[in-house]
């Protein structure tokens, strides 16, 4: 079967491989221009582009999918399939008519739960218990598409958004290449999503990171945990940004003032931060120019911080 894959992070890659090595003739990689990135401000380039030049794949960088000469140039590879992994564009009706198989999308959640940018990140703010990848036929909507199938897998307490994702990315691979078949063969109908069910994930900004401390411990550290690797949770410290690498949420009861650093003694955590409903126990932390430490270490050098009390927002 000839494929086109459209992706570009690092989710897009088990997907991409396992189509490879499942014997599909990728006739093209298509992925976002390279971008600036580190101190240097090089060009690099995205995850997906790099593994398909490992496999000497065709590279397409489109601006825009709107263009008639991309798209010409796509019809012109005659893909039977265009299968789609967070490739960071929308795609034009002109696109979505061009397969004969159309256009399959992996999304990491259980749609019509959470459709949108980010919805790794939104499972975990919400306290959800269970996330998982869709399979949908692509249509001209955000992620309204027919379902082809669904795999559902549990939010450890300690999932980050990097973490989940990386779990999410090989459960959408695996059941990328036991979907494909199937629907080629005509044994999947697809099922409408139920709108009234529908939510959504707007993108994340990096102002967002900076904690509040008058939420409740408990979503402080949803939040901890939703912003890893990006944008980071972080305070300030003397001038200087701390993000709050590692936390939990503590049972312990006692009044504290919100923001004010504490002691902790026979806890998980060496110190804690109150919050607007409890206090939140501290396990890494990276102060601005510093790498990450644990929490012990940073005290070593930083004995003024017991007692101290951080900026609320």
């Amino acid at each position: 079967m000839r494929v086109v894959f459209m992706g570009t992070p690092e989710f897009s890659v088990p997907p991409l491989e396992h189509l490879i090595l499942n014997q599909y003739q990728v006739v093209a990689v298509y992925t976002q221009p390279d971008k600036p990135a580190g101190r240097g401000r090089s060009l690099a380039s995205s995850p997906a582009k790099r593994t398909a030049l490992a496999w000497k794949l065709p590279v397409v960088q489109p601006v825009n999918l709107k263009g008639k000469e991309v798209v010409e140039q796509l019809a012109g590879l005659h893909p039977e399939v265009i299968v789609v992994a967070a490739f960071g564009q929308i795609l034009p009706q002109s696109v979505l008519d061009i397969p004969g198989y159309g256009c399959i999308n992996i999304h990491p959640s259980l749609l019509p739960r959470f459709r949108g940018a980010s919805p790794v990140a939104a499972a975990i703010l919400a306290g959800d218990e269970f996330t998982g990848v869709s399979i949908m036929l692509m249509d001209k909507g955000l992620d309204t598409g027919p379902i082809l199938a669904r795999a559902q897998i549990p939010i450890s307490p300690q999932d980050t958004t990097g973490s989940l994702t990386g779990k999410l990315s090989l459960i959408a691979a695996q059941l990328l290449v036991e979907v494909l078949p199937r629907w080629v063969n005509g044994e999947l109908t697809p099922q409408p999503q139920h709108e009234t069910e529908a939510t959504y994930s707007a993108p994340i900004s990096k102002e967002e990171g900076e904690i509040d401390w008058h939420l409740p411990a408990v979503d402080i550290w949803r939040r901890v945990r939703a912003f890893h690797p990006w944008p980071g949770c972080f305070t300030r410290w003397q001038g200087r940004q701390l993000k709050i690498i590692e936390a939990v949420p503590l049972p312990e009861k006692r009044p504290v003032e919100v923001g004010q650093v504490i002691a902790m003694e026979g806890a998980e955590a060496v110190f804690g931060i109150g919050t607007g409903d409890g206090i939140l126990g501290v396990l890494t932390v990276q102060l601005e120019g510093k790498r990450t430490m644990s929490a012990v270490e940073f005290l070593r050098g930083q004995r003024q911080f017991i007692g101290a009390l951080l900026p609320l927002t």
